[in-house]
């Protein structure tokens, strides 16, 4: 059984003493690929090389909504130049809204259209954050997509939002990955939003090192090795198999970020 964790954050200091046991556990597990996101420029170096050292690590790159006073023209540069000189570089992000910690939406939503506008020009996918924000970024992409002649692709990650916003994102072409908080007991909205969410859109993560999934939640550190909890979770609300989930999500993120198993 092969798993794709398509949102990783392993540049992280809580990685830094035993990376290697982190890998062998997810290598343990059916992990064959890894998808690492990007908050900040800063973290550009040490993410290649995570990626050089291990390949099974694919990357993004991009500003998370609630740093985007960060933003200056030379950062879209900057962002531009590394997606176009790593082949290793699968997506821009994470990138979106954010006004649960920030209200700073005028700039927020400058940031997150210029990152739209470099994705379109690399034909690379967009890793979308979303909190109390559903609305907006809604209008948003739906401008977006109405002003230029080809699809904008991307995923909205560790996706929290209501059946009815889900259908909205999906109904723009968007994949749907959900994190460990679909194992939460008390997450009726993720579970009703993992149930609709058509099988060819469907994506897995863990966000680690946040979010860990039961049974594992209450520990300090999340990892990839328990995005088989998340599969395991999403296949006993759907009335599928772990393994069906398995096959359908690495698929689904092979296709999106053009990856190989």
């Amino acid at each position: 059984m092969k798993l794709i964790d398509s949102h990783v954050h392993l540049n992280f200091d809580v990685f830094e003493q035993d990376l290697e046991l982190v890998r062998s556990r997810w290598q343990e597990n059916g992990v064959v690929k890894l998808v690492h996101s990007c908050v900040q420029p800063d973290e550009f170096t040490r993410i290649q090389q995570l990626a050089n050292t291990y390949p099974e690590i694919n990357f993004a790159v991009g500003l998370h909504p609630l740093d985007a006073d960060k933003w200056t023209e030379a950062m879209a540069e900057e962002i531009t130049a590394l997606a176009k000189s790593d082949t290793k570089v699968v997506a821009i992000g994470e990138t979106g809204l954010d006004f649960y910690k920030a209200d700073n939406e005028a700039q927020q939503r400058l940031v997150f259209e210029s990152q739209l506008e470099i994705a379109y020009s690399l034909n690379l996918p967009v890793i979308i954050h979303c909190r109390d924000a559903a609305v907006q970024l809604k209008q948003i992409l739906h401008s977006f997509q109405a002003n230029h002649s080809d699809q904008i692709r991307g995923v909205m990650h560790c996706w929290g939002g209501s059946p009815e916003e889900t259908q909205w994102f999906l109904d723009l072409g968007f994949y749907i990955s959900f994190s460990g908080t679909v194992t939460f007991k008390n997450a009726q909205q993720i579970h009703q939003s993992a149930q609709i969410v058509s099988l060819d859109r469907l994506l897995i993560e863990t966000d680690c090192p946040f979010l860990a999934p039961v049974p594992k939640r209450g520990t300090k550190r999340n990892e990839p090795a328990f995005v088989l909890h998340v599969a395991e979770a999403i296949a006993q609300l759907r009335g599928e198999t772990v393994e069906k989930i398995a096959q359908i999500t690495t698929a689904n993120a092979c296709k999106l970020f053009n990856l190989s198993v």
